[in-house]
């Protein structure tokens, strides 16, 4: 008997990604995969596109999205279903999953004439929970990893067919994903991957199941010359179609033709690799260390499904940004569902869908947390979005509430136009100051965090993994590669995190010379007052919102003050080091891009020009400061390499408190014209 190959590709880019890198990721991978297939109507396969992608596509490349509608009339191709956005369903509440799937299933068939039976699971991250709302919103079986059946207790030797789970009596089918198929295409030579294929049915197989990113296809380092100039896409479909051990067929087309293997209950997991990166960098290096142990003594496939690492929630334990992130969108979700029906429009729906793209809430080998302009992505629908919602339903002026369940308080600071947050943790310092009119948040930025792949740094260019000529080529999970030079101590972490109004005080020319952290602020009786003492002195701190601007006044009494206050704001912009972003004195001299140094004495206004802000950020000192201001960039890993990110521009203003007179602070937002 034949075996029967499901073939599915996915294709996602992030939601807020730039227009660029989407038409290099196509010219390169997606519309060079489908005039490949094209040729080929007897191979049917399965694909899914994120909804976002989707309409990006037919405003730029209608000529290729008609070849998907044609493969799809003929028969060739089916359509998988999923997020509209690309969320990762388990970390969204059940109401939006809802509008989630069915948003990008209507938008398949009013395109295509398809509505998905089928569904992509984001970064096939399995939790029980979600099967409620796909079997609601017509989805009848999703592809996940045959990892997540192994550390089930299945024998991978049955994993060639769908299984069936339920949760609380609703039913919907798996396929188990072939982690060997994933590791070989399309990085083994097409013919020993169609010979693989054939050692599969002679074994008595009934289907190969293959499901991965289509960018794998010509986006990957190497693989556009691999996958289409040398051919390797052609020589595998012809093979297969060749071959008459080998069939094609779409995952619906299986389904309705095949029953289910059984009953099947699947763990908490994500793919494996993914498990890994969940895990704070000790963890991670030991669960690291472990696996090549394993490997070494030639146990790890049998002992694999009990080496799990983490989940994908932990992402939002690992990285505070993240966890905030997440959370502010899950109290904007709620605070739309809670208007009247009729108060609702499309645009706010839009705006929630977007704010919750995966992609910039987790980090790993493709996960952009470290990407400035995918977290930025996020913040500009949430804030859209609560701009909308704050006529309709006004929130409080003052509030507090834990609100990222850290075990610390959030003080909520509110007016028409700005959002100030800051967080009772002993620093006092803002965790968000966003302006609903610019839809951006200053407060968004990346501490820098030690990452166990930071040990790579230490490996010479030459001791990159390599292949042997002929072998196929090295994915990226194997590649140890540098973008940018990259020694040790500039991946060093961060002892603090990063915040808007962090202070640091002491005596730099007693003993010792440095600045200690003012980190033991605790509430003051006044609302946005915060209160730190030491040995004969007291620091009051007190923000306050004022239409366009925030002020921060900083009281300092007492006979043993010291003998300088700096406080450091790290201001996330959109343009960082790029060509927009600029430095305006008050004489309206530029002495420099936010990319670079700068240090001023007697500073009492600069402004932070950006062009991609549409606006610019003005910052007023009452007494004069010294000014040292510096880029702050973190250290992290992609599929193609490592990499130097500026995630902020770091500012720090010092002055002496000894003159007895109150420093105040102003940041003042200033919309374009």
């Amino acid at each position: 008997m034949p075996v029967t190959l499901l073939f599915g590709v996915h294709a996602h880019q992030p939601v807020g990604n730039f227009p660029a890198v989407i038409d290099d990721a196509h010219i390169r991978s997606y519309g060079m995969f489908l005039r490949v297939m094209e040729r080929y109507p007897e191979f049917r396969f399965s694909v899914h596109f994120s909804g976002w992608l989707l309409d990006v596509l037919f405003k730029r490349f209608p000529d290729d999205m008609a070849r998907l509608t044609a493969m799809t009339r003929r028969g060739q191709l089916e359509w998988f279903g999923s997020g509209d956005c690309e969320p990762v369903l388990a970390a969204i509440p059940h109401r939006d999953r809802l509008t989630q799937i069915a948003a990008l299933s209507d938008k398949i068939e009013q395109r295509f004439g398809m509505r998905p039976a089928g569904a992509w699971l984001t970064e096939r991250v399995w939790e029980s929970s979600v099967v409620p709302a796909l079997v609601e919103t017509g989805i009848r079986y999703v592809a996940v990893d045959d990892y997540h059946f192994l550390c089930a207790g299945e024998d991978g030797a049955t994993l060639d067919s769908f299984y069936t789970t339920e949760e609380d009596g609703v039913c919907l089918d798996l396929f188990p994903i072939s982690e060997a198929a994933r590791y070989r295409l399309p990085f083994s030579p097409a013919a020993e991957a169609v010979a693989w294929l054939e050692d599969l049915a002679r074994q008595g197989h009934r289907a190969a199941i293959y499901f991965d990113d289509i960018e794998k296809f010509g986006i990957w380092p190497e693989t556009y010359e691999w996958v289409f100039e040398k051919g390797w896409l052609t020589q595998f479909v012809e093979g297969v179609l060749a071959s008459p051990l080998i069939r094609t067929d779409t995952f619906a087309g299986y389904h309705a033709g095949e029953k289910t293997r059984g009953i099947v209950y699947l763990p908490t997991t994500s793919y494996i690799e993914m498990n890994e990166w969940t895990l704070p960098a000790p963890r991670a290096a030991a669960y690291h260390a472990l696996i090549k142990a394993e490997k070494a003594a030639g146990r790890f496939e049998a002992h694999k499904p009990f080496l799990r690492g983490g989940i994908w929630r932990n992402f939002m334990s690992r990285y505070p940004e993240a966890n905030w992130m997440h959370k502010r969108m899950l109290d904007a979700s709620q605070r739309l569902a809670a208007l009247p029906p009729a108060l609702h429009n499309a645009a706010m729906q839009e705006h929630l869908h977007r704010a919750q793209a995966n992609d910039a809430y987790w980090h790993g080998l493709f996960g952009g947390l470290y990407l400035p302009h995918l977290r930025r992505a996020v913040w500009n629908n949430l804030l859209a979005l609560e701009a909308a919602l704050a006529p309709l339903a006004p929130p409080p002026a003052c509030a507090q509430a834990d609100l990222d369940h850290d075990g610390r308080l959030e003080i909520a600071l509110r007016n028409n136009q700005l959002q100030a947050f800051v967080r009772d943790d002993g620093d006092a310092a803002l965790v968000e100051f966003s302006s609903l009119l610019l839809t951006h948040n200053f407060g968004d930025t990346l501490r820098a965090y030690a990452e166990a792949y930071h040990a790579k740094i230490e490996q010479a260019q030459t001791e990159q993994a390599g292949h042997q000529a002929g072998a196929g080529i090295a994915s990226a999970h194997d590649r140890v590669a540098f973008l940018h030079p990259i020694l040790p101590e500039d991946a060093a972490p961060d002892l603090r995190p990063r915040g808007i109004f962090l202070e640091r005080a002491g005596n730099p020319g007693g003993a010792g010379g440095t600045l200690q952290a003012l980190d033991s602020y605790h509430a003051g009786e006044r609302p946005g007052a915060w209160i730190a003492t030491g040995e004969g002195w007291r620091i009051e701190k007190t923000y306050r919102l004022d239409a366009d601007s925030l002020s921060v006044v900083f009281h300092a009494e007492g006979s043993g003050l010291p003998a300088l206050i700096e406080t450091e704001l790290n201001l996330a912009l959109p343009s960082c080091d790029g060509y927009g972003g600029r430095y305006v004195l008050a004489d309206g001299s530029i002495p420099g891009g936010f990319g670079h140094a700068l240090e001023l004495d007697g500073m009492q206004r600069i402004t932070l020009e950006d062009a991609e802000l549409r606006g610019a950020l003005q910052i007023e000192a009452i007494q004069p400061a010294h000014l040292m201001a510096r880029p702050h960039r973190t250290v992290s890993q992609s599929e193609a390499g490592f990499e130097k990110i500026m995630q902020a521009v770091c500012i720090a203003l010092a002055w002496s408190p000894a003159s007895g007179l109150d420093q105040r602070i102003t940041l003042r937002v200033i919309p374009a014209p």
